[in-house]
């Protein structure tokens, strides 16, 4: 990288601490004022840095327009499904991707299992929201309040005994996956069906999907399924860091 872009990119994580003054920008790059006034000049004409009244500069509104394009553009589904693939491989089990929209949960990729025992899940179809792992996961990364007002309207239908009866027992759950960071579903929506998550997020830490394994009574029994949680939840990571293009995935 040049010195010059090296310099003019350095003056954005300045800016980003709040606005300086030329000299500001000259004493934090070790430059001459009439360098950083070139380099700031630059980039005020690209719409990066904005100057105000006071002759400080700022982040220009360009460059937020510029990372809303970039997430916007971001589709989760084509960065996560090679390592869906990845993970089904080693695993065998389905592996299902999924999204909150439209306060409904929706699978939005499925890698069908190897066994001759498969699910009845289908991309695009709305997932069983109160008991269902990859639901969990999504919903626990709402602020309380938001957490309470989507517990409160829902429906609470018992598809087994071990189904999420009531508001108060969601809530609960929705604040220990929170903690924990991963969610299951152990026959919560069929007996014979058990199932793993664990959260993908982006580059602010918040969880932008949710990935899940699930397996039938008949295959692996729950706890067998549970060994996989640590090979579940570093695909996710992979994936978060891909998705979000960090070194590391932001806890909330």
């Amino acid at each position: 990288m040049s010195q010059t872009v090296d310099r003019a990119l350095s003056i954005l994580p300045l800016l980003a601490e709040g606005p300086a003054d030329l000299g500001q920008v000259a004493e934090r790059l070790g430059v001459h004022k009439s360098t950083a006034l070139r380099l700031l000049r630059t980039l005020h004409e690209h719409g990066l840095v904005y100057r105000q009244q006071d002759q400080r500069y700022r982040l220009g509104a360009r460059l937020f327009a510029l990372a809303q394009e970039a997430v916007e553009n971001l589709d989760v589904r084509e960065i996560a499904h090679p390592h869906l693939v990845e993970l089904n491989e080693s695993c065998g089990h389905t592996v299902h991707l999924a999204v909150y929209e439209e306060h409904e949960v929706l699978y939005i990729d499925k890698v069908e299992s190897r066994y001759p025992v498969r699910m009845y899940s289908r991309i695009g179809k709305p997932v069983a929201i109160t008991v269902a792992a990859v639901a969990k996961l999504l919903l626990a990364d709402l602020t309380e309040p938001e957490r309470r007002a989507v517990a409160e309207k829902l429906d609470y239908p018992m598809y087994t005994s071990r189904s999420t009866p009531n508001a108060g027992a969601f809530l609960k759950e929705l604040a220990a996956v929170r903690e924990q960071g991963w969610a299951t579903d152990l026959g919560g929506h069929e007996e014979s069906i058990n199932c793993i998550g664990a959260p993908i997020r982006g580059a602010d830490g918040r969880v932008v999907a949710a990935m899940s394994v699930s397996a039938p009574n008949v295959v692996v029994t729950a706890e067998e399924l549970l060994t996989l949680l640590p090979l579940v939840r570093r695909t996710a990571d992979t994936i978060s860091r891909e998705y979000s293009g960090t070194n590391q995935p932001k806890k909330a």
